[in-house]
């Protein structure tokens, strides 16, 4: 019997209960997409779509077949603006948030 568990049910267990984590995970994809480490976001976000709205209510909600939400939130994925900018607006519906952007001093 193992001793571990898949970290995705982790995920979705700890969304369920903490919605400020749900929150930080949102604004951590928002985050890495405009830090240009976009592979990275596209899983977060996927994972946080799995554990919250759930890629049939996200295809309503954005129009996109479920299939094609999957491909553009994989690894290798590669959604327009305007996909990313739909998904986005879904999820913040669903969690009940907003996110905003903020310029930042650069460090050296």
């Amino acid at each position: 019997m193992a001793l571990t568990r898949h970290f995705k049910d982790t995920v979705v267990e700890r969304v369920e209960r903490d919605p400020a984590f749900a929150n930080a995970l949102l604004d951590e994809a928002a985050t890495l997409f405009l830090q240009g480490e976009a592979e990275t976001a596209r899983l977060i976000l996927r994972d946080l779509v799995n554990a919250t709205i759930g890629f049939e209510q996200l295809a309503q909600a954005t129009e996109k077949p479920s299939k094609s939400l999957h491909r553009m939130l994989s690894p290798t994925g590669n959604p327009s603006m305007d996909n990313l900018a739909s998904i986005f607006s879904a999820v913040q519906r669903s969690l009940g948030v907003g996110l905003e952007a903020r310029a930042v001093p650069a460090t050296h």
